[in-house]
């Protein structure tokens, strides 16, 4: 049934390419005219989950409001894979000059299709391959993850904090690992239990994680998920949560403690005007809190000061350059020291993360 669901969707989507009414803002795609600059946006789910693709848009509408000379057009809920070649393909026939490709399964279409438009700019969310014409980009998120891993393991009764996880990649292992330092820096004696969905948008299958997780006893719960299920499932049980993506406090006032976030509009507003002015070249661009591409949402009234306090204190030395959260010592799941004192986990080494640090419980599957 889902198999089939999802070819309607395929199906529908292409239609909806081919006869120039994509969903969006504007028709999608159409061919462009005079010195206006069209630019696409492919979503991986819909631009309603309130996460991962609502974070996106929001920043592609600034990007329109700020930016002259600009018309943005969408798509969403395209499956990771070929079709989404056939998607940006379509979108690059009809004139756009950038296509952005926001999730990590589609780093091999962007590839593969960037070689047959050597003229389009393609910029990849979350992959780590480059061309000519082809970039990537993402947020040091895991610097945001490790301060609201203080705020769970500070507001954590049982010692016990959940982690509803999408799919067992570099970018969500180094998220749980970066929470889990953050956790055990905080209450030593906490632990940061793993439950997998192996989906990034499934509002029933991230709230049946996170009951699993508070049947365990868990009384905080964070989440690499795009939508607010986890924290509603926490708030119903009168727990906490940890949300991601966008502040989601209106959806679990009573539970949620605060939330890394993304603030995308800091990469696409400079990256579009670098396109515009003829001086854009493909980058791995990967920043953080210091320049305001991922944040902390803001704390619940349950958060109290000396919490806030802590937070503020290591958000600090995190900016200052001083420190960050990879920076040894570093011990694995077993305890096994893997990197020392004074030893810095390097870019590389965090952009292909697979193991779990001292204080998760739960394995990756491979």
């Amino acid at each position: 049934m889902r198999r089939h669901f999802l070819f309607l969707w395929i199906i529908a989507g292409a239609l909806l390419l081919f006869c120039g009414c994509g969903p969006g803002s504007g028709k999608s795609p159409e061919k462009s005219g005079g010195d206006e600059m069209k630019i696409a946006f492919i979503y991986v789910g819909p631009v309603g989950d309130a996460g991962w693709t609502t974070a996106h848009d929001e920043a592609r509408k600034k990007l329109e409001r700020e930016v002259p000379g600009i018309k943005t057009s969408i798509i969403e809920n395209v499956p990771e894979g070929a079709d989404a070649g056939r998607v940006m393909s379509q979108y690059a026939r009809n004139g756009y000059r950038m296509i952005f490709a926001t999730s990590f399964g589609y780093m091999d279409p962007v590839l593969a299709t960037a070689k047959d438009f050597p003229n389009v700019v393609f910029e990849h969310c979350g992959g780590y391959k480059t061309d000519k014409n082809v970039g990537t980009y993402f947020g040091r998120m895991y610097q945001a993850r490790y301060l609201s891993g203080l705020v769970a393991g500070k507001m954590t009764k049982t010692g016990k904090i959940g982690y509803v996880a999408a799919h067992p990649i570099p970018e969500v292992i180094r998220g749980i690992d970066a929470f889990a330092i953050g956790v055990r820096e905080a209450n030593p004696k906490a632990a940061v239990h793993v439950v997998w969905t192996h989906s990034w948008y499934d509002p029933a299958k991230e709230r049946e994680a996170a009951e699993s997780l508070l049947d365990l006893s868990a009384d905080v719960i964070a989440q690499h998920q795009d939508t607010a299920a986890p924290q509603q499932a926490a708030e119903k049980r009168g727990c906490y949560s940890i949300g991601y993506n966008t502040d989601m406090s209106s959806f679990a006032p009573r539970a949620h403690l605060t939330a890394p976030v993304f603030n995308w509009e800091k990469f696409y507003i400079p990256d579009v005007i670098s396109v515009k002015e003829g001086k854009w070249v493909p980058q791995n661009y990967w920043k953080g809190l210091k320049e305001g591409v991922v944040d902390l949402a803001p704390f619940g009234p349950m958060v109290p000061d000396d919490v806030k306090k802590l937070v503020s204190e290591k958000r600090k030395l995190i900016e200052s350059g001083e420190w960050d959260v990879f920076w040894g010592p570093v011990k694995d799941q077993s305890g096994a020291l893997k990197f020392k004192e004074g030893e810095k986990m390097t870019d590389d080494q965090m952009l292909k993360l697979n193991w779990f640090v001292e204080g998760v419980s739960g394995e990756i599957p491979r």
